[in-house]
C-alpha cells in the first residue's frame, strides 16, 4: 500500500514503501495506471496487466475490503460455499505490485489527467480504467428504496437469511417472499429461495414482460421455467408493480399482494463518476470505441456494466467483464510501449444458470446440460475464474472435500 500522502493543492504523488522490493516509483504523478472500481472488470485488469507488465505502477481504487463473486452469491446463501470463496479480502488477491487505495472518486477531471478522492487526496494517471459497475435501479416507483431488498452483495444475503430464518420459524401460510424481475438473478434466486423456504411460505416471481429469461437459450429458458414450476414458485408475467409498501405490493391494477419481504432485482443503471468534461453517453452509458477507450478519449477506459459499444452492445454479464479486463490490460501494455491497442472481441463462452440447491441449467463450451451434473460443472468452472491461483486452489479443495 502506498505511504500516507500529504495533501495539497496539487496532485499527490503515488510513493510505495520499501517493502516492496521489484516496484518502482512513479517518476512522476502522471506515470501510474490507476483502476476506478474493483469489481470483476477492475480487478481483472489490474491483475493482467501486472501479470503483462510487472513494473508497470498500477494503482486500484476501491472502496469496499472485498472482492465479490456474484455469480456465487446463490451458494453462499444456501451455505454450499463459504464466505472466504465468494468474498475474499482485497489484500489477499492483489500481488505486491498492485496498489489498493480503500477510497470513493468524487471527481474526473479529463484535462489535467487527475482524480479527486473523498478523503480530499488527489491522483494522477497515464492511462485511467473506469470499472464501477452498476446499481439497482428503482424506476422511481415508490417504497423500492425503503421496503425492498436487492441481491448484489453480503449485507443482501444476510438479510434474506434472516427472512428465511423468520419465516421458517413462523410458518405463515398466508406471507411470502415476492421477487420482482425475472432476469436471470431474479429467476436463480426463485428457486433457490424456494429450496431453502422448503414450503414454509410461498415464493411468487413478478416480471412486466410476457416471458421469462428473455435473453436467454431457448433449452436454459425451459430448464428454468420446469424449475420454478416443480418449486411451487408462482410466476405473475405481463405485471407492473407500481408502490411498495412494508408487507404489501400494489399492482398497477389495483391489486395488492401481501409479502414478508420483497428482493427488487428488476434493473439496473451504471454507476458512473462525475466526468469533466462530460463525455459521450449513449442509452445511459458510457460510448466507448471498439478498443474500449472513451469516445474522443485515447487514455481512458470504459469497462463491464458502465459502457456500451454504439451499434453492437455487449450483455451485462460477468464474462463480459473478466475478458474487458485482460483485454484492457493488453491495450495499456501496448500504449505503453508506443503501440497501438487491438479491438475488443467478446468470445460468448455460454450461460450457466443455478436452478436451486445442487441444481443447475448450462449451454455452451461445446455442450448442452441440466441438472446435477450441470450444478458440478457451473461450479468447477466459476472456481477455475475465482481471481489469485492459491484462492482457486483452496476452493477447489474444499469442494472435493465437502463432496
Amino acid at each position: 500500500t502506498p505511504s500516507s500522502p500529504v495533501v495539497g493543492q496539487g496532485v499527490v504523488p503515488i510513493v510505495w514503501e520499501l517493502a516492496v522490493p521489484f516496484m518502482r516509483s512513479p517518476s512522476s504523478p502522471s506515470d501510474a495506471v490507476v483502476i476506478v472500481g474493483g469489481g470483476f472488470a477492475g480487478l481483472f485488469t489490474a491483475l493482467a496487466l501486472q501479470r503483462r507488465q510487472p513494473n508497470c505502477p498500477i494503482v486500484l481504487i476501491e472502496p469496499r475490503d472485498r472482492f465479490l463473486f456474484q455469480p456465487l452469491l446463490y451458494e453462499l446463501l444456501s451455505d454450499e460455499l463459504q464466505g472466504w470463496e465468494v468474498a475474499p479480502c482485497y489484500d489477499q488477491l492483489l500481488n505486491n505490485g498492485i496498489c489498493w487505495i480503500q477510497d470513493s472518486v468524487v471527481g474526473i477531471d479529463q484535462t489535467s489527467q487527475s482524480i479527486e478522492l473523498a478523503s480530499g487526496d488527489r491522483l494522477g494517471w497515464a492511462q485511467l480504467v473506469l470499472a464501477t459497475g452498476s446499481r439497482a435501479n428503482d424506476f422511481g416507483i415508490p417504497g423500492v428504496k425503503e421496503h425492498s431488498a436487492g441481491f448484489r452483495d453480503l449485507n443482501d444475503v444476510s438479510r434474506l437469511k434472516q427472512w428465511l430464518n423468520n419465516l421458517n420459524q413462523q410458518r405463515d401460510g398466508d406471507a411470502g417472499l415476492i421477487i420482482v424481475g425475472a432476469g436471470p438473478t431474479g429467476v436463480e434466486l426463485a428457486c433457490k429461495l424456494a429450496d431453502l423456504i422448503n414450503g414454509a411460505a410461498s415464493v411468487r416471481l413478478v416480471e412486466m414482460g410476457d416471458e421469462i429469461l428473455p435473453s436467454s437459450t431457448a433449452f436454459n429458458r425451459e430448464r428454468a421455467q420446469a424449475a420454478l414450476e416443480r418449486k411451487g414458485v408462482v410466476v405473475q408475467l405481463k405485471t407492473s408493480v407500481s408502490e411498495v409498501k412494508s408487507s404489501t405490493a400494489v399492482l398497477a391494477d389495483g391489486a395488492v399482494l401481501r409479502h414478508a419481504g420483497l428482493v427488487w432485482t428488476a434493473g439496473s443503471s451504471p454507476s458512473i463518476p462525475a466526468i469533466s468534461p462530460p463525455p459521450v453517453l449513449e442509452r445511459g452509458r458510457l460510448a466507448v470505441d471498439d478498443d474500449l477507450r472513451l469516445v474522443g478519449n485515447t487514455n481512458t477506459f470504459a469497462l463491464g456494466d458502465l459502457s456500451t459499444r454504439s451499434g453492437s452492445p455487449w450483455p451485462a454479464s460477468a464474462q463480459v467483464a473478466m475478458q474487458q479486463g485482460e483485454a484492457t490490460a493488453a491495450a495499456i501494455a501496448n500504449l505503453r510501449m508506443k503501440e497501438q491497442p487491438q479491438p475488443f472481441q467478446f468470445e460468448d463462452r455460454g450461460e450457466m444458470l443455478s436452478l436451486g440447491v445442487g441444481d443447475a441449467t448450462l449451454t455452451g463450451m461445446g455442450l448442452t446440460l441440466a441438472g446435477p451434473l450441470a450444478f458440478q460443472l457451473r461450479r468447477a468452472t466459476y472456481l477455475t475464474r475465482l481471481p489469485g491461483l492459491s484462492l482457486s486452489l483452496r476452493s477447489a479443495g474444499a469442494w472435493l472435500l465437502n463432496r
